[in-house]
């Protein structure tokens, strides 16, 4: 595997850190900054929705740019508004670095990804998209925990700090592994080309599967401290150490994904989602166990993260004439689950269902997942040429 997958998976480690970070800084932003924590969480909020909104358009905007240099400045982008967060007088300009740190982010996704399957034979995509992905597992392993410790000593703008001298570090190891042209050798980059290329119902199929199989993985992942706390009854000093064997399970799965997509992706996916409807439904019945939860929170990594690969290496088989737009939809669809589920999770709880019925909202959101992948499946079987059923096996 060329040293420039894994470069490429160190910058998605270092802007990864920074999408989840927040989760243990916002109490001393809070406070900070004068608001309250409500309001602060908005700020996750705006991250995801600069996610949505800037893979497609960052990808648009650089599509005649050289990889490497739309890299580079994509990276400077992010670096710039990490330093002006660090410095923020107040909420309103920290809520704007947000927002433009996601859409820079957003776009280094999509760029990254197009660069990495391009640099590698057909067979080795999904691998090479699993290292890529495996970034933002390490960055919730390591990055995340990392920062929270970190702030707990220094306060949350180090940790702003902490993360644009990182990203400067994976810049650097950018400019000297990846060539100026990576990953574009034999393509013909044009809007209208990719967007014709994209004209396909399957696409959009696929779009809606990583969308659902993305929300199902985070609604329960973004109320399992509070799960943990307050239904399995442990003590807070506790809840890292879970977080973090979700992230080794997530990089498991991932490693595993990486193998077996290329050849099943769809077999991949429905082996993956039916493990976390199940893993999910017997959380919500189970959470008040402690060690069946903790086995649950491991399997739920493993299975939701199996998926990945397939995910995005299936949307290039799907429409190789569109290769920088087709991931930047799929990042964006990754992010209408990671916005939208948490918003689901958050409406049981206000029911009064309790912090347990997120299990449930993501186990019926991973069937839904589940019935659509299926539906891809038979679709494909029915209607796919002989060349693409050879690109996109089951």
């Amino acid at each position: 595997m060329p040293l420039a997958i894994y470069v490429l998976g160190l910058g998605i480690f270092t802007q990864g850190t920074s999408e989840f970070m927040l989760s243990g800084l916002l109490p001393d932003i809070a406070s900070d900054l004068g608001v309250s924590i409500p309001d602060a969480g908005l700020l996750i909020s705006a991250f995801a929705i600069g996610m949505v909104v800037g893979a497609p358009l960052l990808a648009i905007a650089t599509m005649h740019w050289p990889r490497r240099t739309a890299l580079v400045v994509l990276q400077l982008v992010f670096i710039g508004a990490h330093v002006v967060g660090a410095l923020a007088p107040g909420y309103w300009v920290l809520f704007a670095t947000r927002i433009v740190s996601a859409v820079s982010y957003a776009g280094f996704w999509a760029v990254a990804v197009a660069t990495g399957v391009g640099l590698v034979a057909p067979e080795a995509r999904s691998r090479a998209v699993a290292i890529i992905a495996s970034g933002l597992t390490l960055a919730t392993i390591v990055g995340v925990p990392a920062g929270t410790v970190l702030s707990q000593f220094t306060g949350w703008r180090a940790v702003f700090w902490a993360v644009a001298a990182l990203t400067l570090g994976s810049l650097l190891c950018s400019l000297l592994t990846i060539r100026k042209n990576a990953g574009a050798q034999g393509e013909t980059r044009s809007i209208a080309t990719e967007l014709r290329a994209m004209a396909r119902p399957q696409l959009w199929l696929s779009y809606v599967v990583t969308a659902l199989t993305f929300g199902s993985v985070i609604v329960t992942f973004s109320y399992l401290a509070p799960l943990l706390t307050d239904v399995t009854g442990l003590s807070a000093q506790w809840v890292p150490a879970q977080l973090a064997l979700f992230g080794v399970g997530g990089l498991l799965g991932m490693s595993i994904g990486g193998r077996t997509a290329q050849a099943h992706p769809i077999g991949t996916l429905l082996l993956g989602l039916g493990v976390l409807v199940l893993a999910s439904a017997l959380l919500a019945v189970a959470a008040d166990n402690a060690l069946i939860t903790t086995a649950l929170v491991f399997a739920l990594g493993v299975s939701g993260f199996v998926t990945n690969p397939a995910l995005q290496s299936r949307v290039f088989a799907l429409a190789p004439g569109a290769p920088t737009l087709v991931g930047a939809g799929n990042t964006s669809a990754f992010n209408i689950g990671n916005t939208l589920a948490p918003m689901l999770g958050g409406l049981a709880i206000s029911a009064g269902l309790g912090f347990a019925s997120v299990a449930w909202v993501g186990a019926a959101i991973g069937a839904a997942a589940l019935l659509t992948a299926a539906l891809a499946g038979f679709l494909q079987r029915r209607t796919a040429q002989p060349s693409t059923a050879r690109l996109v096996r089951v």
